[in-house]
């Protein structure tokens, strides 16, 4: 494969318990309940990042969940890093291992000895969708967040559409214009959809896409709490709550060339409604909450 733009050692920062990452300056807690699971490792020097930035661009942390995606990673990576260049004044990439049984962390290691800016944050065991994400967010060192999943289903090309509507927005959603899911797992969403309007007002396309950008500072704001795929509605109902502006951005959806989806099992099903009961419960009867 062509080298990645930036080349040089790169770093692959497992976190210690409860805290940033040292070698960024970064000491951010992570979440209490998955600091303990994110493995140590000695992180190599690095060169701090350059005090002056390029004026008008974002500076963005994008945050690559991913379990069982040894055969997608890559590609994602040698996708994201142009789009990033293209649109940001400085970023970062920070995958977030939930601990996978494959060979995902090796590829992630091999892809930051090519690109400086790119760490790997990995949990001993799977602890969720949530979890993951909380673990990226908590990392995360720039102005913006960008959420993108590991599958290799979005297209990091379509990065600018998201970073144009941004202006003026705090949140800025993808929508997966035309879902390229099994029939089962688009009516699951359908309903899923349909529960999370009724119970917490939130009236967006598409909840669970895996493609957003969002103020670093909101989401910090937001005490986010689930662990598995309720952390979507939990993060729109919560921003919701604190006034957020929202854009809404279509974006291509393609089938899964490789891996197998978990979203759809019953297991991640069910406790994605678990935590939505949850959820309801707890804004409901402590309106100030979020």
């Amino acid at each position: 494969a062509a080298p990645l733009p930036g080349g040089g050692r790169g770093l692959v920062c497992c976190l210690l318990p409860g805290v940033g990452c040292v070698a960024h300056g970064c000491w951010a807690l992570l979440p209490s309940d998955v600091a303990g699971h994110v493995a140590v490792s000695e992180p190599p020097a690095v060169d701090a990042v350059p005090p002056t930035l390029s004026a008008g661009r974002p500076t963005i942390s994008a945050v690559l969940p991913a379990l069982n995606e040894e055969a997608n990673l890559e590609r994602t990576v040698r996708a994201l890093v142009p789009a990033l260049s293209g649109v940001g004044a400085d970023y970062e990439i920070l995958v977030v291992d939930d601990g996978s049984t494959d060979r995902t962390a090796e590829v992630a290691r091999r892809l930051a000895e090519e690109v400086p800016s790119l760490r790997l944050l990995r949990h001993e065991r799977n602890r969720g969708y949530g979890a993951a994400l909380r673990t990226g967010f908590a990392a995360a060192q720039r102005e913006w967040i960008l959420l993108l999943d590991a599958d290799g289903q979005f297209l990091p090309e379509e990065l600018p559409r998201l970073v144009q509507a941004a202006a003026g927005a705090d949140l800025v959603l993808g929508y997966r214009q035309s879902r390229a899911d099994p029939a089962l797992r688009r009516l699951f969403a359908a309903v899923w959809r349909l529960l999370v309007r009724a119970l917490l007002g939130v009236t967006v396309r598409d909840t669970n896409c895996g493609f957003k950008l969002m103020r670093t500072a909101l989401v910090a704001a937001l005490d986010l709490q689930a662990s598995g795929a309720g952390i979507s509605a939990e993060l729109l109902a919560k921003a919701r709550r604190r006034g957020a502006v929202t854009a809404e951005v279509a974006v291509t959806h393609l089938p899964r060339r490789w891996g197998r989806q978990t979203g759809g099992s019953l297991r991640v099903l069910l406790r994605a409604y678990l935590e939505l009961a949850r959820l309801w419960w707890r804004l409901r009867r402590f309106p100030g909450a979020g």
